[in-house]
């Protein structure tokens, strides 16, 4: 695919994914409509197959290949919910996968990955190249990147997503005013913004970031790329990619508003109030836009706003570090 990816590229590929993914539900909270003052509806992608999004993308991606590349393999690298959608996307259509890890993503996810079947080669998060071990693996034995975010494959069958909450809020008679996601290297952010736009083109879109790990929301008002300082020290693990995608960023000046960034207290919160008020576990990286309405930063007074809740792929001490906030 040369061209920049279109609605209906998202469309194509709800078709691929139909019957593999799940529809996820669309969810809503009289009690917190009332604190703030609008109506706020959660996409909840941590109820996803593998616990995160990231399946729709993985597959997507795989299904679009070649016969002949399938048999060859595929690679790709991840903290880890991009391993576990490879993963399980290989085991679906029969495609070996190896997936390159950091040595610190949380051992739930590493665990997960290897239950799927795919061979993961663990490398240290500041010292080494995760795209250059990838890129070696792929090299020696003919197999297939799959990168995490950075390919049009990718960001459409994320956006379907997008597309599936845009079709439950109008099925509700939801006008949207806004849409925020979770966003890294900026494949679910874009997609989504493909995927809801096109059904409801008067809806702003908005990628939600880390404190100090907002490369997309700087390079969105710079004009260009930027790159973070840090490599890590953020809890929203997932969410830590250098810098904007050389495929994502393009499409993002076009389709997203201005980035919204919270602090890892902020996501904290916002993992307490999913748990308590929509029965929902939600990783620090899946609770980023959610974060960003319940603080304002995504204004929900008056408008009807909907977030997506990315994954839920938590470690125990975290979620229980999370459970223990005083609800705000």
């Amino acid at each position: 695919m040369s061209s920049p990816p279109t609605f209906a590229d998202v469309q194509a590929a709800a078709r691929r994914l139909e019957g593999v993914t799940l529809r996820t539900p669309l969810l809503e909270n009289p009690r917190v409509n009332d604190r703030l003052g609008g109506r706020l509806l959660l996409k909840a992608e941590c109820l996803q197959r593998t616990g995160s999004f990231k399946l729709r993308g993985a597959y997507n991606f795989l299904a679009s290949m070649s016969e002949a590349d399938r048999k060859k393999g595929a690679v790709g690298w991840s903290s880890g919910n991009h391993a576990q959608g490879l993963a399980e996307a290989g085991r679906l259509l029969g495609v070996k996968t190896t997936i390159v890890m950091p040595a610190d993503a949380p051992a739930l996810k590493v665990a997960n990955t290897r239950a799927s079947g795919a061979e993961v080669v663990l490398y240290d998060r500041v010292k080494d190249s995760r795209e250059e071990i990838g890129t070696g693996i792929a090299r020696k034995t003919g197999a297939t990147i799959v990168p995490p975010y950075d390919h049009p494959w990718i960001l459409t069958g994320q956006g379907t997503a997008g597309l599936e909450l845009a079709e439950q809020a109008k099925a509700l008679g939801v006008t949207l005013d806004a849409v925020a996601a979770p966003c890294s290297g900026g494949g679910l952010a874009t997609g989504v913004a493909l995927g809801v736009q096109g059904i409801s083109p008067t809806t702003t879109v908005h990628a939600g970031e880390p404190a100090g790990f907002d490369d997309l929301a700087r390079s969105l008002a710079s004009g260009k790329k930027e790159t973070n300082e840090k490599l890590s020290g953020s809890i929203c693990d997932a969410l830590l990619a250098p810098t904007p995608g050389d495929v994502t960023f393009p499409l993002a000046r076009k389709v997203l508003g201005p980035g919204l960034v919270v602090s890892d207290e902020e996501v904290l919160d916002a993992m307490e109030l999913a748990f308590r008020e929509f029965k929902l576990v939600l990783e620090p990286g899946g609770a980023v836009a959610l974060a960003a309405a319940l603080t304002g930063k995504l204004p929900v007074r008056g408008r009807a706003v909907a977030v997506i809740c990315s994954g839920g792929n938590v470690d125990h001490e975290t979620f229980a570090r999370a459970l223990r906030r005083r609800p705000a």
